[in-house]
Order: structure tokens, then C-alpha cells, then sequence
């Protein structure tokens, strides 16, 4: 007897939104940074930034776009997304096959290994669990304590499932994420994988001279609460900007 398996996607009954935005200021951004993940936790601004021989970890001045702070990586190590939980930054390597665990001074503290999901790509948090992509249609719900994949959802639209998910925010019960070399965020529903909703980002693509649509593409999402405005940026971009989206 000869069994066979097969890959079944399901699509998304629900039609997509667009939405546009306002933007209300913008600040300098270190054009050297490959930005790989954007977070605020109380009053500072974290960034991971990527790369070999040039990824990081840091504390960044948004007015400036000057690290204050700076943990750099071995030149082997490829960064990519982190998020902060209960005071620890988890920070992800690309296809080594582990992430890291600092303190909020970036003093490192511990290391994690990956389970089925093999890459390192965006990383945020609801309070309580760890979100991971890995570079497929999957975000990985992960106990922040034990580091075991608890489960995943596959994200979907209504005409397919969508890959290269990257930098991953959590806002207001959803997953906010760039998709790699579009211009836009992707907002997901994270109990369903169903994309919900589009923020066209187009325009700020625009102000970039260096963009491209390769490599220096749109990453890094991070929601500011005390104000509710997101500050975006991207891949050696020379500028951040604070944003509104208009629902």
C-alpha cells in the first residue's frame, strides 16, 4: 500500500481592507541599520538590526536614531526580529538555529534553540506567549519560559496563503506584519491566520532614495502606547516615521 499526504490550504472567506495613513512626524534613522525588529518598552526604543559582521542589539534614540546602547553580535550571527516580555528581550538569529535572551540593559542571559520552526524572521508577544514566522505561511504561538511550540496558525487571504512574513508587532489583539519586499503592513487575526486588513505604506517607500525592491525593503513595526501612533521603517532607511492608520 502506497500512501500519499498532501499540503491542504484553506482561503480566507473574509475580504481584505485597505487602509491608508496620516503621518505625523519623522525622525532620523541610522541609514546603516538593516533593521530587523522595532519595539518600545516603557520609554525606549529597542532595535535588532541584521546582517553577518554587522548585527546588533540596541537601544535607540528616536529623535537622533543614535544607539544609546549597543550589544553586537558574533560576525557568524545573522539578527533578526525581537519583542520584549516581562523585562527580557528575545532576540532571534536568522538560520543558526537559535535566539537569545538579554536583560533590558542588553546584558545577555540566556540562548533558545528552534523546534519545527527552522528560521528566525519576526517575533512579538501578547503578554503571555511568544509569536514567531520563520519565513513560511506559519507564526508559531511559543512558551516564553520552556521555548516549546505550542502551536501555529497558517496565514491566509482569500486567494492564498502568504510567505515571508517578517517583522511581527502586536497591537490591540492582532498581529501587525511586514511581509517581505512589499510595501505595505499585513494585519492578522492571530487565533484564525486570516489576513484581515492591509495598511498601504506606498508612500513612504517613496521619501527613500536607497529603496529598493530587493533589499532595502519596508521592516520594522513599533506601536507607541502612550500616544497609540506606530513608528515604521525599514532596511538601511535614513528615516523612521511616526504614523496613524485612518480606519
Amino acid at each position: 500500500m502506497i500512501t500519499k499526504s498532501a499540503h491542504i490550504t484553506r482561503l480566507s472567506p473574509i475580504n481584505v481592507k485597505v487602509y491608508q495613513i496620516e503621518e505625523i512626524a519623522t525622525y532620523p534613522h541610522k541609514k546603516e541599520s538593516y533593521t530587523q525588529g522595532l519595539e518600545f518598552y516603557g520609554d525606549s526604543l529597542y532595535e535588532s538590526t541584521g546582517q553577518f559582521k554587522e548585527s546588533d542589539l540596541r537601544i535607540t534614540d528616536v529623535n537622533t536614531g543614535e544607539a544609546l546602547k549597543k550589544f553586537e553580535l558574533p560576525d557568524h550571527i545573522f539578527a533578526e526580529g525581537m519583542t520584549i516580555l516581562d523585562n527580557k528581550v528575545y532576540q532571534l538569529s536568522w538560520q543558526a538555529g537559535y535566539g537569545y535572551v538579554y536583560d533590558l540593559s542588553l546584558n545577555r542571559i540566556d540562548e533558545f534553540k528552534y523546534g519545527r520552526s527552522k528560521e528566525g524572521w519576526g517575533l512579538c508577544n501578547d503578554g503571555q506567549y511568544l509569536y514567531k514566522s520563520d519565513g513560511t505561511d506559519k507564526i508559531w504561538k511559543i512558551d516564553p519560559i520552556t521555548f516549546e511550540e505550542l502551536s501555529y496558525v497558517q496565514v491566509v487571504s482569500t486567494k492564498n496563503s502568504i510567505t515571508k512574513i517578517n517583522e511581527l508587532e502586536w497591537i490591540d489583539g492582532k498581529i501587525y506584519a511586514n511581509v517581505y519586499q512589499t510595501n505595505g503592513i499585513t494585519i492578522i487575526n492571530p487565533q484564525t491566520g486570516v489576513v484581515e486588513g492591509i495598511v498601504d505604506l506606498k508612500s513612504l517607500t517613496a521619501q527613500i532614495s536607497n529603496a529598493n525592491k530587493d533589499d532595502n525593503v519596508l521592516n520594522g513595526i513599533a506601536f507607541n502606547p502612550k500616544n497609540g501612533t506606530i513608528f515604521v521603517t525599514g532596511k538601511r532607511w535614513d528615516k523612521m516615521f511616526e504614523i496613524k492608520i485612518k480606519k
